[in-house]
C-alpha cells in the first residue's frame, strides 16, 4: 500500500515479537535481577553477621578473662580479707582519673586532698566537696563491678567514693582502723575497691593491712586521736591486734586492691618526694540497709560526712531489703 510505513521489510509479520512478549521478557529480567541482588544482600549480611559474632565473642572472652577472679583469688579474699587481683586499669583511663583528681583538688582548696569524700558527685554537696563525674564513671565500670559481684553476690549497691591523695612531704597518716566502725550499714557488709592512681609504695605511704583481722566479724574498740596530722581521728585500741603481722600493699599505678569492711588497715605518712593518690570505692550487697537514721552530719571521722543525703546506686540485681532509698541525694530531672 503506497504511502504506508512498512515496519517489516521482509513482509513476514509472523516472526514479529508480540508487544506482550516484550513486556513479559522485561518483567522477567527485572525479577531475576532483583532476586540476584537480594541474594547478594543476604550473603553480605550473613558474612557481616558472622564477622561481628566472631569479633564480639573474642572481645567478650577477653573481657571475661580480665575481670574473672579465680577460685583461689576468691578464697584468698575471704581468708585474708584483702586481695590484689590481676586486673588493672588501661593507661587512658588512668590519665582521665589523674586529670579529674587535679580538677577536684583545684576546686576544693579548703579541703585536704586526703579527705575528698564523695568525690564521685559532680557538684558541691552537703559533705563539702565538689567532685567529678569521671569518678562516678569508674565506680560504675562493669569490669570493676564484675569483680565485686564475685565477692559480695549479685546484688551490688554503690554507696561511697573517696580520694586519699597524700601530697609529697606532708601526706597525712591513716591510723589503724576498721571501716565498719564509721559506717551506717546493717548488717555490716562492704567491699572496698582501692585504685592506685599513682604508684603506691612503702616510701610514699601505701596501704597497710592486718591479714585475717576480719575473720571474727567483730568491731574492735577505737580510741580517739587528738592529733591534727591524721586523716581519721580514731584508731584501733593498742593490744587488740598484732602490728608485726602487717602487710604493705604496694601497687603500681592502675592496679587495684579489694578489702573487707572488718579488715584492720591504715597507712603511714608520706615523707617522700612522690605523691601517693588512691581512690576508695565502696560497694555493699543489696541485703544490707544504708541506715540514714544516724546523725545527719558530723565529724566523727575527722572530717564532715553526711549519710542522710548520701546517694545510692543500685548497679546490679535488686535491693532485697526493700528499704534502701535510691532517690535521696540524686538530682531530679
Amino acid at each position: 500500500m503506497s504511502g504506508s510505513l512498512n515496519y517489516f521489510p521482509s513482509g513476514n509479520r509472523e516472526h514479529a515479537p508480540h508487544p506482550r512478549q516484550d513486556l513479559l521478557y522485561w518483567h522477567g529480567a527485572k525479577i531475576v535481577f532483583c532476586l540476584c541482588f537480594l541474594c547478594f544482600l543476604l550473603l553480605k549480611s550473613f558474612v557481616a553477621a558472622q564477622w561481628l559474632r566472631h569479633t564480639y565473642s573474642r572481645t567478650t572472652k577477653a573481657m571475661t578473662s580480665m575481670t574473672k577472679l579465680t577460685s583461689s583469688e576468691i578464697d584468698e579474699y575471704h581468708e585474708r580479707g584483702f586481695l590484689v587481683p590481676k586486673f588493672r586499669l588501661h593507661a587512658d583511663r588512668l590519665t582521665q582519673l589523674r586529670a579529674a583528681l587535679e580538677r577536684v583538688i583545684a576546686a576544693n582548696p579548703e579541703t585536704r586532698p586526703e579527705q575528698l569524700v564523695s568525690i564521685h558527685i559532680d557538684e558541691k554537696n552537703t559533705e563539702g566537696v565538689a567532685g567529678d563525674e569521671k569518678f562516678l564513671d569508674i565506680a560504675c565500670d562493669n569490669q570493676i563491678v564484675d569483680l565485686v559481684e564475685q565477692l559480695i553476690g549479685p546484688d551490688v549497691v554503690l554507696w561511697g567514693c573517696q580520694a586519699f591523695c597524700k601530697p609529697p612531704g606532708d601526706g597525712m597518716e591513716v591510723p589503724w582502723h576498721q571501716d565498719g566502725h564509721y559506717w551506717p550499714i546493717r548488717p555490716l557488709a562492704t567491699c572496698t575497691v582501692w585504685i592506685a592512681i599513682d604508684d603506691s609504695v612503702i616510701e610514699n605511704g601505701c596501704l597497710r593491712v592486718i591479714p585475717s583481722s576480719h575473720r571474727a566479724k567483730a568491731l574492735y574498740s577505737h580510741l580517739k586521736e587528738e592529733r591534727s596530722d591524721v586523716v581519721l581521728n580514731q584508731r584501733v585500741e593498742d593490744g587488740l591486734f598484732d602490728e608485726s603481722s602487717a602487710v604493705d600493699v604496694e601497687l603500681e599505678a592502675g592496679q587495684i586492691s579489694l578489702h573487707n569492711v572488718y579488715l584492720i588497715h591504715g597507712s603511714n605518712p608520706n615523707r617522700s618526694a612522690r605523691r601517693r593518690a588512691g581512690l576508695a570505692i565502696r560497694y555493699m550487697p543489696g541485703s544490707s540497709l544504708f541506715d540514714r537514721s544516724r546523725p545527719a552530719a558530723g565529724t566523727n571521722a575527722g572530717y564532715t560526712v553526711d549519710f542522710s543525703t548520701r546517694p545510692l546506686w543500685l548497679l546490679r540485681g535488686e535491693d532485697t531489703t526493700g528499704q534502701n532509698d535510691f532517690r535521696i541525694g540524686h538530682r531530679l530531672g
